[in-house]
């Protein structure tokens, strides 16, 4: 079997282990061997197929690990929608009480939402910009 198709079927298996366990990692260590498989094609020697699918893979990798890491920052669990879906989401209220809550429907049950500073108090749409224990912290949407 020809250097390339290696490089190719390690590709493919790369690529399905990262499919199965949603690793984005494994990904990045795809493409460096498919830069290897293409090395390989080029007819360059094997240790530079090797140097290439290191090079490219762990480039791929590091680069992917700051870029995700500057995203991250800042983001505590309670703002975040990568780790609470409901973030974002809408909600209608009909009407506040006085301390500023209300009860909502929301997801099936009833929820206690509490106004964001600076909002109006209002009947209508709200976006849920956080979540602290059982309380949806909302503001006009």
């Amino acid at each position: 079997m020809a250097d390339s198709s290696i490089w190719w079927v390690l590709t493919g298996i790369t690529v399905a282990l990262e499919l199965i366990t949603g690793t984005f990692y494994l990904l990045m260590f795809a493409v460096g061997l498919a830069a290897a498989a293409l090395a390989a094609h080029l007819g360059m020697s094997l240790s530079a197929q090797f140097v290439i699918a290191s090079a490219v893979g762990g480039g791929a990798v590091i680069a992917w690990h700051f870029l995700r890491g500057k995203k991250m920052v800042g983001k505590h669990a309670e703002f975040n929608s990568d780790v609470n879906m409901d973030i974002g989401q809408s909600v209608h209220i009909e009407a506040w009480q006085v301390d500023g809550t209300s009860n909502v429907k929301y997801r099936g049950s009833i929820w206690t939402a509490q106004l964001q500073a600076g909002s109006a108090a209002d009947a209508g749409n709200y976006c849920i910009e956080q979540i602290i224990g059982s309380r949806l912290v909302v503001k006009k949407l």
